[in-house]
């Protein structure tokens, strides 16, 4: 059984460091932070930190496709898409659809690679990184680097993938 309020205390911080960096509101970046910890204490999951940033990956996905779809709505009510700014429009389809492949990519790759990267995107150093999947200090950087060439090769091959089927 996890300790929840001792995670709690060290990945909260973290956690909504990471989601501020997605949406860009810190307010709304704690609600995200907050969810997550919601849908983790539910799952009860092995590894919790990594469970954490995969569902705040997700959350702040989703967030960034009700900030389009809110916005298409508002602009259609104030008499038409010509009146937003198109270019911010598929900017932000574009950034979502890019993270959206990026989780596809994500998802291929093994759990430990997929530990370390979120881990390290969650702004942890190499020490807490060691610390938490038990890897060698100095065998961080060998995986990280390796995970990171994974995770290019499975985004690329997605592309193709999407491009076959077009």
């Amino acid at each position: 059984m996890n300790d929840w309020s001792a995670i709690y205390r060290s990945v909260f911080p973290d956690l909504i460091r990471f989601l501020h960096r997605k949406v860009w509101d810190e307010e709304r970046a704690r609600d995200l932070a907050q969810e997550a910890f919601v849908r983790a204490l539910r799952e009860e999951p092995e590894k919790p930190r990594p469970f954490l940033f995969a569902v705040a990956a997700n959350l702040a996905r989703d967030e960034a496709r009700t900030v389009i779809r809110r916005r298409r709505h508002l602009a259609l009510l104030q008499g038409g898409l010509e009146e937003a700014s198109p270019a911010d429009l598929e900017g932000e389809m574009v950034r979502a659809e890019r993270g959206s492949r990026v989780r596809e990519a994500l998802e291929c790759l093994r759990e430990r690679d997929r530990e370390v990267l979120l881990l390290w995107d969650g702004g942890m150093s190499y020490g807490e990184i060691a610390a938490e999947t038990r890897l060698a200090r100095g065998a961080v950087g060998t995986t990280l680097a390796r995970a990171r060439k994974r995770l290019v090769d499975a985004y690329e091959q997605g592309a193709r993938d999407r491009a076959a089927r077009s």
